[in-house]
């Protein structure tokens, strides 16, 4: 039996697309190499994967003079992947990225282990960058991504089978359109603040099922709003959304697109992020996918407006969706797994 190790953590955005290979993946053994973060909890619920702890290292963006230390803990966390690795002996590795994945690309590469890697991102993050020069091939979400790397393969983002299977929650008795809130990622405490302070108003126009995140969550009850602090069926709470507001992370957007939900993106601001989600969202906007409100511009009036477009062309904004949203990166990402280990 085919051995492969899936790596990739820091948040769940980096996990759930490698879950989505793993899905197709029936005749491997899967391993997966993470830390003791959300990798880790996410993977305890899939039994078939064997889950090793690798020691993380991750990058503060601040000043800060732990990041003295990042080229000492590196060098120790890659002798230590390697050992595990070398013990397993896998066919080949698969990375989603993140700091997580570091290490174990370094090590795989000094094992001459065959590595396929994916992008998420319109743009490269940091782990990438570093990760793009110890693979084989780099999978891109995005084509123009695929144009910057002699290595890189445009092949769409990998998303789990269980997302195209929601069914609709029953959760109001009236006939108002649902707007589904996704404020539990990482950084939208600004995003929560804005349906928190203005329940009142949007609770007129739309019922609103809000995923606010454990640290967010506070026990509202409201008229027409439903808030829970985690979806494990996600996919349910897709289904049962006619517009969605959320921060514009590639893993959710995506997930969006193939379901032609039309959105309303708040991006995380630069202040804490590459600007990789501004990326994201300016071409999800300037493709008619969605409406984009940067932080620094937020006015609630802008807010209503932008949900208020949404709402009146709802049906041309899912048509245009509808003929892209054709997803097979899973199937083209298997393809050069296989292809891979053949070489």
């Amino acid at each position: 039996m085919k051995k492969i190790v899936l790596t990739g953590g820091g948040t769940a955005g980096h996990v759930y697309p490698a879950l989505a290979v793993a899905e197709k993946l029936k005749d491997f053994e899967i391993h997966y190499f993470g830390s003791n973060g959300i990798e880790k909890e996410i993977l305890s619920k899939h039994k078939n994967i064997t889950y090793h702890e690798i020691p993380a290292v991750k990058l503060e963006r601040k000043l800060t003079l732990r990041n003295l230390l990042i080229p000492f803990k590196l060098i120790s966390s890659i002798k230590q992947t390697k050992i595990k690795l070398k013990n397993l002996a896998p066919d080949i590795i698969f990375s989603k990225g993140g700091f997580v994945a570091v290490p174990v690309a370094m090590a795989g590469k000094k094992l001459n282990i065959p590595i396929v890697s994916h992008e998420s991102d319109l743009t490269f993050g940091l782990a990438n960058k570093i990760i793009l020069k110890s693979c084989n091939v780099m999978c891109t979400s995005f084509s123009d991504t695929a144009k910057k790397n002699k290595k890189c393969i445009y092949t769409g983002q990998p998303i789990r089978q269980k997302i195209f299977e929601g069914q609709p929650l029953r959760l109001f008795k009236n006939n108002l359109p649902c707007m589904l809130v996704l404020g539990g990622s990482l950084g939208a405490k600004f995003l929560n603040e804005i349906i928190f302070d203005n329940l009142d108003k949007l609770t007129k126009k739309f019922n609103i099922i809000h995923i606010s995140g454990k640290k967010n969550f506070q026990n509202i009850i409201h008229e027409n709003y439903k808030i829970v602090p985690y979806a494990e069926n996600i996919e349910d709470y897709y289904k049962s959304a006619d517009i969605v507001v959320a921060r514009a992370g590639s893993g959710v957007i995506n997930e969006l697109l193939a379901l032609a939900k039309p959105m309303l993106l708040i991006p995380l601001s630069k202040k804490c992020s590459r600007g990789d989600q501004i990326d994201n969202a300016k071409l999800f906007e300037q493709l008619g996918y969605a409406q984009v409100l940067q932080e620094e511009e937020y006015t609630f009036e802008k807010f209503s407006m932008k949900l208020d477009f949404l709402t009146k062309f709802h049906e041309k904004i899912e048509k245009n969706m509808k003929k892209t949203a054709k997803n097979n990166a899973v199937e083209k990402i298997c393809l050069i797994i296989n292809d891979k280990i053949k070489n």
